[in-house]
C-alpha cells in the first residue's frame, strides 16, 4: 500500500518536559489507524506534533512524500492534514454555518466552498437543519458532527481525530464512528484516530498502536490487538 503519513523516531514534548520518545508510525492511503492508551500516555501530543502545533525535538514527519516536520499548523491544513481536536472546539457564539465556513480558510478549500458545503450538509443532514443555530446550543453529538463537518470543509487527505467519543452517550459514539467509516469509504480518506475507548477504536481500525508513557508498545491489526491479552487486561478491564 501507499504510505501517506510516516512518523520516524519522533521525540516531542513541552519545553523541558519530554513526552514522546522515538515514536515510529505509519498510515496508508484509505486506512483507519488507531492509537490507543490511557489518559496522559502521549496520544494528543502525537497529533499536535504531526499537525505542526508542536515542533518535534528530533525525528521526522513525512506527509504525502514531503517532510513536514517544520511546517506551521496552518500550512498542514492546506496540504490536506486536518485535525479535529478533543471536544471539537467550535466557536459557540457563531452559527453552525459560520463554523463550517471557517473550515474552508485555505485557498483551495475556499474556491470549492459552495460545493463542499452542500456535500457536508448531505453527509450530516442534522447540520442542515441546525445551520442557523448557535453552535454552543448543539448537543454533544451534534457538536462532534459539526467539528467533523468543519474538518471536511478543509478537503483533508488525512483526518486526525482526537478522542471523538469523549463525553458522548453510547448511541452517539456508535453514530459518530459510523459517520467516520462512511467518510473513509465514500471519500477515500485516511484516518488517524486517537481514542481512550479502546474497544470501539480497535473494532473500526485496520491497524492500531498501543502507546504508554510516550512510547509505542504494541502494533498490529485491530483484531489482533482487540484479542491481545495484555491489551484486554490493561485497557478493557478483562
Amino acid at each position: 500500500m501507499d504510505t501517506i503519513l510516516n512518523v520516524s523516531r519522533v521525540c516531542s514534548g513541552y519545553g523541558e518536559l519530554p513526552v514522546l520518545q522515538d515514536v515510529d508510525l505509519q498510515v496508508q492511503r484509505g486506512e483507519i489507524v488507531a492509537v490507543v492508551g490511557a489518559n496522559g500516555a502521549g496520544k494528543t501530543t502525537l497529533l499536535l506534533t504531526i499537525s505542526g502545533h508542536l515542533r518535534a525535538q528530533s525525528g521526522s514527519v513525512t506527509f504525502n512524500g514531503e517532510d513536514v516536520s517544520a511546517q506551521p499548523a496552518h500550512a498542514a491544513v492546506g496540504r490536506g492534514l486536518v485535525m479535529v481536536p478533543e471536544s471539537g472546539r467550535l466557536f459557540p457564539f457563531m452559527t453552525v454555518l459560520e463554523n463550517l465556513e471557517l473550515g474552508a480558510f485555505h485557498d483551495k478549500a475556499r474556491a470549492h466552498m459552495k460545493a463542499n458545503l452542500q456535500e457536508v450538509m448531505e453527509y450530516f443532514p442534522i447540520l442542515a437543519d441546525r445551520r442557523s443555530q448557535l453552535a454552543g446550543r448543539l448537543s454533544g453529538g451534534e457538536r462532534q458532527m459539526c467539528a467533523l463537518a468543519r474538518a471536511m470543509m478543509g478537503m483533508p487527505r488525512l483526518l486526525m481525530l482526537d478522542e471523538p467519543s469523549l463525553g458522548l452517550a453510547p448511541i452517539m459514539v456508535d453514530r459518530v464512528f459510523e459517520l467516520v467509516k462512511n467518510l473513509v469509504d465514500k471519500k477515500g480518506l485516511s484516518v488517524l484516530l486517537v481514542e481512550q475507548n479502546v474497544r470501539n477504536a480497535l473494532q473500526m481500525c485496520q491497524r492500531g498502536y498501543v502507546i504508554e508513557h510516550g512510547q509505542l508498545l504494541k502494533t498490529g491489526s485491530g483484531q489482533e490487538l482487540l484479542h491481545d491479552p495484555d491489551v484486554q487486561r490493561s485497557y478493557m478491564g478483562l
